[in-house]
């Protein structure tokens, strides 16, 4: 049992040390083919705040001169309705948003943003001019719409507008998600809204997106650029993935912290056994065992103990892994670096570990051992 467990300890540190490595390369994996899928080049232009601190707008021109940039392969824009709200149904006070944003939205949203609906279609230029709505995911889920159709209307600012579509999850506009998105024109119309876009999208070819980056305020705003907030989406979730690397820093700290109470249980483990085999050491002595043999036994039987906990922590490590990232979706990735490098912790815990109790037994004397045993 002892040996067990001294096992169970070197195992649970080194299975630590793998799954940590193994989730944050398996969720670094997954965000690098987002990425690819998603492409890094979509820049985001919103307005900021006036001099004097006020709310400044986009002008109205905006979204077309941004789209004259050569680079920009193309360019699409929102506008938050923020006095308007949706609803189930018109019986729902006003005050319960759930937090869901109304938004006027281009046509060419999906196709610049990568987005497209998880049910349902988007809007298009015959539905854009009627009370027509495409959900975000987490706003269908508030409002408890299941699937779009005819027959599936909300409550949207002061009438009734039919659900045409739900969009899948958007990582690169994640406000998408919560939102309800209607036609701009419709939106003029309907929902008092001044035609002001408050955020322009704009997919550049991957080699310009920096020169694009740095001139997007001036092309949107020549009057006051200053009033003009650029950003690229996908920076937010490299920061994401700084964060993830910063825990999991913090995990492998912990792991090394599990696998040095391991190293401690094997030590203990090897000095209690030589305490209870003198008689086994003295016997060998007396049988012509030398001292170099009988240390070399110990340093074995403790190298061989962390061997069994270091093999069996991988394995459990990778198991965790793999659970981990099938939960969520994620490519397996388990470094072999992080293998190897968990077997050759172990194998130098085991030779620290036994060292002391190796050089005790073979220093004991066959006399000494076999008179105490």
């Amino acid at each position: 049992m002892r040996v067990f467990l001294s096992a169970l300890g070197i195992a649970i540190g080194i299975a630590a040390m793998i799954a940590v490595v193994g989730i944050s390369t398996s969720s670094r994996e997954d965000l690098n083919r987002q990425l690819d899928a998603l492409g890094t080049n979509l820049l985001t232009v919103a307005p900021g705040e006036t001099i004097g601190g006020g709310e400044a707008h986009l002008p109205d021109e905006a979204l077309e001169m941004i789209g004259r940039i050569s680079p920009v392969e193309s360019a699409s824009a929102t506008a938050l309705l923020g006095d308007t709200h949706v609803f189930r149904t018109d019986r729902v006070p006003e005050t319960e948003t759930g937090g869901i944003g109304v938004y006027a939205a281009q046509l060419g949203l999906p196709g610049t943003v990568g987005v497209a609906p998880a049910e349902g279609e988007w809007l298009n230029a015959a539905t854009a001019g009627y009370p027509t709505v495409v959900l975000g995911p987490d706003a269908a889920a508030g409002l408890g719409v299941h699937e779009p159709g005819p027959d599936t209307q909300v409550w949207l600012g002061e009438g009734w507008f039919t659900v045409v579509g739900i969009l899948a999850t958007t990582p690169l506009a994640p406000e998408l998600d919560n939102a309800a998105l209607v036609g701009w024109d419709v939106a003029e119309q309907l929902l008092g809204f001044d035609g002001y876009p408050t955020t322009i999208y704009a997919r550049a070819e991957e080699p310009s997106v920096t020169d694009v980056q740095a001139v997007l305020a001036p092309t949107a705003n020549p009057a006051a650029p200053n009033e003009v907030v650029v950003s690229r989406p996908s920076d937010a979730l490299q920061a994401q993935e700084a964060a993830d690397a910063t825990l999991g820093a913090l995990l492998l700290g912990l792991g090394a912290v599990a696998l040095l109470v391991g190293g401690v249980g094997v030590a203990n483990t090897m000095v209690i056994s030589v305490l209870e085999r003198r008689a086994e050491i003295g016997l060998r002595r007396s049988l012509g065992a030398t001292r170099s043999q009988i240390r070399l036994q110990f340093l074995l039987e403790s190298l061989l103990l962390s061997a069994l906990g270091g093999a069996g922590g991988v394995l459990l490590g990778i198991g965790v892994t793999s659970g981990y990232a099938a939960v969520q979706g994620w490519p397996t990735m388990v470094p072999g670096w992080a293998m190897g490098g968990g077997l050759g912790a172990t194998a130098a815990i085991g030779a620290l570990a036994g060292f002391y109790p190796a050089v005790r037994a073979a220093r004991l004397s066959p006399t000494e051992a076999l008179t105490a045993a």
